[in-house]
């Protein structure tokens, strides 16, 4: 259950020489073949430093609005349904976790010209091609430490927000329509349609506004016996939301109109322990899947009442985050505390183990994990080791496929051997790293939160087979 980045201080970044792990790269290659860095094995030595593989992303970008941020959500727009072209624009709501509560704010903002470029599978030159890509890192060089500017001069908007945001989520089907868990044990819903639309048109105009924050009532309040972090609205029924806290209640909000709300006061109630996450059936309206502080995941549905229809042991501690895969509902992944996650058929919940995979590989705390909405097999996992891994469970060792590619690339990093099959991709580079989200109109695309900023990244194996247009 690690989760506070209640940080007094800014993260601030340094504008001399190359972080660790950050998207620099350095125009003089290595003296000595290059090897891959494993957090928790390998130790850096007095004078090394890690360096970022340009030729590993089809885009890297890093930027920070001000106060560190715990949680965000990508909104969803209309600049199309599947976009593949360069350069992206991407709009967001966050939550910050400032010193003093007061201090604290909602964040509406656009990441504008994300730039990039496509990259074969099998690159024609050697690793050696110094080609990079365009502002591989958008504030590498920002050192300025205003509080209220946006590190990566992203049109923002601010609302304010009593208390430190423990979590924000936009409505898929009405994305101005947002929801935000504050450690003030508050749920309230807001319409930010009215700073969407100013946002669209005219960045100008939002960045001047950048440092005004607005005093917007929310369209409805709901207070918790207790603080939380577990939200999440139903894909299949707008409006419907469900909030769930650290004393172990959940509770269904109804949507009795486009702007008002009937919060059952009655909670649900199945878990001992804090509830961490929630998550609605991509499939069937009335069912949502809960994980616990008490090692546990409880299946409901809302129609038999506010016991769960189900309950089993996930882990064996607390379940932090799970995710309900969109693409195929059968499949629920779970992060837990003690670094591990799981996958489940939920086809085979009766037979007793539902398991169908279970991985050890990240050593601290699991901080996030999200199905990618454009290839079942894959997903997505922070951990507080500070790597955001991808997974592609369909993976299987090939040998010969794998020597014929290095003989392509003339391969000289040597990699780990004890590696799962089924990573596909490690990125480094922030520090605590807490959530993270596909974009679902961009394939390929990942945007993650951590004390010290965003990272906006495309890796450049991340094949999609969907069509360029619809």
């Amino acid at each position: 259950m690690v989760r506070s980045i209640k940080n007094p201080k800014k993260a601030k970044r340094k504008a001399k020489g190359s972080k660790k792990g950050d998207g620099s790269s350095s125009s003089s290659g290595p003296s000595m073949p290059a090897k891959v860095w494993q957090p928790g094995v390998d130790k850096l030595e007095e004078g090394e430093e890690l360096q970022c593989d340009p030729s590993a992303y089809n885009s890297l970008h890093a930027f920070h609005i001000g106060w560190p941020c715990l949680s965000f959500d990508i909104v969803r727009d209309t600049l199309g349904l599947v976009r593949t072209e360069f350069p992206h624009s991407v709009y967001f709501v966050a939550g910050t976790q400032a010193e003093k509560a007061a201090w604290n704010s909602l964040g509406i903002f656009k990441v504008s010209n994300i730039s990039g470029k496509k990259r074969e599978p099998v690159p024609a030159k050697a690793a050696d091609d110094d080609s990079n890509m365009d502002s591989e890192d958008s504030d590498s060089d920002d050192d300025s430490e205003d509080e209220e500017s946006s590190g990566s001069g992203a049109p923002l908007r601010k609302v304010a927000h009593e208390g430190c945001v423990n979590r924000i989520r936009s409505m898929t089907q009405n994305p101005h329509i947002c929801a935000s868990w504050a450690d003030t044990g508050h749920v309230q819903v807001w319409d930010f349609s009215s700073h969407l639309n100013a946002l669209a048109e005219s960045e100008t105009e939002a960045s001047q506004g950048a440092s005004s924050v607005f005093n917007q009532a929310p369209l409805v309040k709901f207070g918790h016996k207790d603080e939380g972090f577990a939200l999440d609205w139903s894909p299949l029924v707008p409006g419907r939301l469900l909030s769930g806290d650290c004393k172990n209640c959940i509770h269904l909000w109804e949507p009795t109109s486009g702007s008002t709300w009937n919060v059952d006061t009655t909670p649900y109630i199945g878990h001992i322990a804090s509830v961490e996450d929630l998550q609605w059936s991509p499939t069937e309206s009335d069912v949502f899947a809960s994980c616990s502080v008490d090692g546990n995941i409880a299946i409901w549905d809302i129609r038999i009442g506010k016991a769960p229809a189900t309950s089993f042991k996930a882990h064996n501690a607390d379940v932090n985050v799970m995710s309900w895969n969109r693409l195929a509902s059968c499949m629920l992944a779970s992060g837990s505390d003690d670094g591990t996650f799981s996958i489940r058929d939920l086809r085979l919940l009766k037979e007793g183990d539902s398991v169908v995979a279970h991985f050890e590989y990240h050593k601290h705390p699991i901080t996030s994990i999200e199905w990618s909405p454009h290839e079942a097999s894959t997903l997505a996992v922070t951990s507080s080791d500070n790597q955001l891994t991808i997974w592609d469970l369909s993976l299987e060792n090939d040998e010969e496929e794998e020597a014929e590619f290095k003989a392509k690339t003339k391969e000289e990093v040597n990699a780990p051997k004890d590696l799962p099959p089924q990573l596909l991709f490690v990125h480094q580079g922030q520090k605590d790293l807490k959530e993270l989200h596909w974009h679902t109109q961009i394939p390929g695309m990942l945007v993650s939160t951590a004390a010290d900023g965003y990272n906006i990244l495309m890796p450049s194996n991340i094949q999609t087979t969907l069509p360029s247009e619809l």
